[in-house]
């Protein structure tokens, strides 16, 4: 059940980002043009995306449990904004505006084999391994330096 929910979820976002034009790099950075030859375009699919998620919230909030879960997970208000989300939504912002495409449309133009889609969906991935790399060595550089103080202590 879980895999034909998520096969189906996933085919309607495909739609929706290939219908609202979210596949065509050229639309995407029209868009990203603010100072230049800005296409408002995509406000729409963005006001879409969002007026349909407001009133899908409000009715799976009212089931007693989620369709494929045990509970509803929801993200904590309360968390803080730290280094690890700003250097994510650097590296997001960067990769869309270089390639114009972000991660979901990247996914969804692998079946055209296009080259810029391919090296896009590669650097992505490559961008993916260095990062949880990185984060690793300064978790652990992060571990060391306070069992060293505890030590000292």
């Amino acid at each position: 059940m879980k895999f034909a929910v998520a096969f189906v979820s996933g085919l309607v976002f495909a739609l929706g980002l290939g219908i609202g034009g979210m596949l065509l790099p050229q639309k995407v950075l029209g868009f990203l043009d603010v100072l230049g030859a800005w296409d408002p375009a995509l406000v729409g699919v963005m006001g879409g995306g969002i007026a349909v998620m407001a009133v899908a919230w409000r009715v799976f909030a009212r089931l007693p449990r989620p369709l494929c879960e045990s509970r509803v997970c929801v993200p904590d208000r309360n968390r803080p904004v730290d280094a690890r989300l700003v250097l994510g939504a650097v590296i997001f912002g960067v990769g869309w505006g270089l390639g114009g495409y972000c991660p979901g449309p990247s996914i969804v133009s692998l079946v055209t084999l296009a080259p810029p889609v391919l090296v896009h969906a590669a650097s992505m991935a490559v961008g993916v391994v260095a990062y949880h790399l990185v984060w690793r060595v300064a978790e652990a550089a992060k571990a060391a330096s306070s069992d060293a103080a505890v030590a000292d202590g």
